[in-house]
C-alpha cells in the first residue's frame, strides 16, 4: 500500500514538472517571437543597438525585408559628387539629310556637400552646385528637298550656374556588415546663372545674353559602397523633378524682356549622373 502511494506521488510530481517546463518553453517562444534570433546587437559609441532597424509590418504578409544599420545616428558626412559629358563630331553625314556636321560640346558640374545623421540611416545636409556647359557648332547642312534646305555655321553657346540646396537622404543597408547600401535623396535648390548665344543671322552676328533665376525640387536615387572604413563611393542619378525658372534676355544690348517657365521632369537624365566620394566621421 505504501509503495502504491509513493508511485502515485512520483507520477503527480513528474506531471507537475512537465507542466512547468511546458509553460516556461512557451514563454521562451513568445520572447523569441518578440526578439528574433536574426536581430543582432552591436555597440555604437556608448549605445547598444539592433543591427536591424525595427519596422512595423502593416501588410498581410511578412516578406522578410531588412533594413540594416548602414550609417548610425550622430555621424557627419563630408563629400563631393561630379558629373561630366562630352560630344565631338567631325564631318558626320546622316543619309542625304544631314551633311558636314561639325560639333564640339561638353557639360560638367561639381557638388560639394555636408550632412549630419539625425537618425540611423537618415541624414539632412547642405549642398553647393556649380555647373558649366560649352557648345560650338562649326557647320551643319540640312537638305530635305528643294524648298527646305539651309546651312548653319559659327554658332556657339556658353552657360554657367550656381545653386545652393538643402537635402534629405534615407539609406537602406543591404548587408549586416554595413558595406553596401542604397539611398534616395530629396533636394530643394535655389540658384542663378547666365548664358551667351552667338550666331549669324542674315549674315550679321547676333549676341544674346540671358540671366536666369531658378528653383527645383529633385528626387535622386543612388548606390553607396564603403571602399574603406570611413570612405564610401556614391553613384546617383536624377529621375524626377519639379522646376521653376525665370529668364531675362537681351540681344546686342537691346532688352527683349523676360519670361517664366515651370514644369515637371519624369525621365531618366543622362546628363544628371553623379559620381562621388564621401568621408564619414
Amino acid at each position: 500500500m505504501k509503495c502504491r502511494n509513493i508511485l502515485v506521488l512520483l507520477l503527480v510530481a513528474i506531471w507537475a514538472i512537465g507542466c512547468a517546463a511546458g509553460a516556461s518553453a512557451q514563454s521562451i517562444v513568445r520572447k523569441n517571437e518578440l526578439v528574433p534570433d536574426s536581430v543582432k546587437q552591436v555597440i555604437i559609441g556608448t549605445d547598444t543597438v539592433d543591427i536591424i532597424l525595427p519596422e512595423k509590418n502593416y501588410g498581410r504578409f511578412d516578406r522578410s525585408l531588412r533594413n540594416y544599420i548602414f550609417i548610425p545616428r550622430g555621424k557627419w558626412g563630408f563629400g563631393a559628387t561630379a558629373s561630366y559629358g562630352e560630344l565631338q563630331t567631325e564631318d558626320i553625314q546622316v543619309l542625304s539629310l544631314l551633311k558636314d556636321f561639325n560639333f564640339k560640346g561638353k557639360i560638367y558640374s561639381i557638388k560639394p556637400y555636408i550632412q549630419y545623421f539625425i537618425r540611423h540611416n537618415q541624414a539632412v545636409g547642405l549642398k553647393f552646385n556649380y555647373s558649366r556647359g560649352i557648345a560650338d557648332l562649326g557647320k551643319l547642312s540640312v537638305d530635305f528637298d528643294e524648298d527646305l534646305s539651309f546651312t548653319l555655321a559659327d554658332v556657339s553657346y556658353y552657360q554657367q550656374s550656381f545653386a545652393v540646396s538643402t537635402f534629405y537622404r534615407a539609406y537602406v543597408g543591404l548587408d549586416p556588415s554595413g558595406r553596401f547600401g542604397i539611398f534616395n535623396e530629396t533636394d530643394l535648390s535655389f540658384g542663378s546663372g547666365s548664358s551667351r548665344f552667338k550666331r549669324l543671322y542674315n549674315s550679321e552676328p547676333k549676341d544674346t545674353r540671358t540671366t536666369t533665376t531658378q528653383g527645383a525640387l529633385n528626387f535622386s536615387p543612388g548606390v553607396c559602397v564603403f571602399i574603406q572604413e570611413f570612405v564610401s563611393f556614391n553613384v546617383s542619378f536624377g529621375v524626377f523633378g519639379i522646376q521653376w525658372r525665370k529668364e531675362h534676355q537681351a540681344t546686342d544690348g537691346i532688352d527683349e524682356g523676360s519670361r517664366v517657365t515651370s514644369g515637371a521632369n519624369f525621365r531618366f537624365n543622362l546628363f544628371n549622373i553623379n559620381f562621388g566620394l564621401m568621408v564619414v566621421i
